[in-house]
């Protein structure tokens, strides 16, 4: 009895004395979070139809113009390009678009934005945007918004039209089945 209560204490000794203890190490927040909206906002697989993943950049006192400059592809939003997945075939703006993934690209306006579907995958912001990758173009019409949007923003409507706010720059493109 003595041996087996002696053989656990050193068990249990080398057990603790083996366990090392450190801090974790973790990244820094993302100041540009990633966000995802859907079309419709159902968690059941069979209702799906659009997912946009992106990420929120912040004003933080600068301009639209300074993050996203009219007439420059913009990755719409920050860090890695957006990425928009259709379940479903669509058309997006007035261009057909078979389901799947695509680099969802801008290029900021003044009283219009062109939207692009882009077949590049894994894209880190436009540095590496080529236009022969396009799938459509379409035109995202402008207008404001009554609200001031500090962080972007991709939403939709009821009737499935997408939406991009930041600050009171509103840009809607339609989708439908």
């Amino acid at each position: 009895m003595k041996k087996s209560i002696f053989t656990i204490a050193i068990f249990a000794i080398a057990l603790i004395s083996s366990i090392e203890v450190s801090a974790q190490v973790f990244d820094p927040l993302d100041k540009s979070p990633m966000d995802v909206a859907r079309f419709p906002y159902s968690w059941r697989d069979s209702d799906k139809i659009v997912r946009v993943t992106y990420s929120r950049p912040q004003l933080k006192g600068r301009t639209l113009d300074k993050l996203a400059p009219k007439g420059k592809v913009w990755r719409t939003g920050a860090n890695e390009a957006a990425e928009i997945t259709f379940y479903k075939d669509v058309t997006f703006g007035d261009k057909e678009v078979k389901a799947g993934t695509y680099t969802l690209f801008t290029i900021p306006g003044e009283g219009e934005w062109t939207v692009i579907l882009s077949t590049a995958k894994n894209v880190w912001g436009s540095y590496s945007y080529r236009q022969e990758e396009d799938v459509v173009r379409v035109k995202g019409l402008v207008g404001k918004s009554d609200k001031n949007y500090e962080a972007f923003t991709i939403g939709f409507g009821d009737d499935m039209t997408m939406y991009l706010v930041f600050g009171k720059t509103l840009v809607s493109v339609t989708i439908t089945e």
